[in-house]
């Protein structure tokens, strides 16, 4: 459901997508500025070829969100947090997979155990 969706509303009767679309043209247009004016460098990182990085995280929470619903919760955030881990963390493989089985045990215990938020499931 996009923030248009939920309805704007007005400024003295405000919808539910009002502040949704409105942080998410602020980070768009802040992003694309940071696009043009952060690859001069100045005091902060320029851009660089592990800038790249981030389009892969990015991909692979667009997987997520994707797969979510047809395949559950589990298997695919076990996915994402294992290449986050590995190939953008640099982990080792041990670490790696400990660690994603462990953050997505976490996230199952407070949103399913504690919140009992219905997530969707494989199984």
């Amino acid at each position: 459901m996009t923030a248009l969706g939920l309805g704007l509303g007005t400024l003295n009767q405000p919808g539910a997508g009002l502040w949704p679309l409105a942080i998410s043209v602020a980070v768009i247009v802040l992003s694309l500025a940071q696009v043009f004016i952060g690859r001069r460098g100045g005091d902060g990182e320029k851009f660089s070829r592990y800038s790249w990085l981030s389009l892969v995280g990015l991909a692979t929470l667009l997987g997520l969100v994707a797969l979510l619903p047809v395949i559950g919760f589990e298997i695919p955030a076990l996915v994402l947090s294992l290449v986050w881990m590995k190939f953008l963390g640099g982990e080792s493989w041990r670490s790696a997979v400990l660690y994603s089985v462990l953050v997505v045990g976490v996230l199952y215990g407070v949103f399913v155990g504690a919140l009992g938020t219905n997530v969707p499931h494989l199984f």
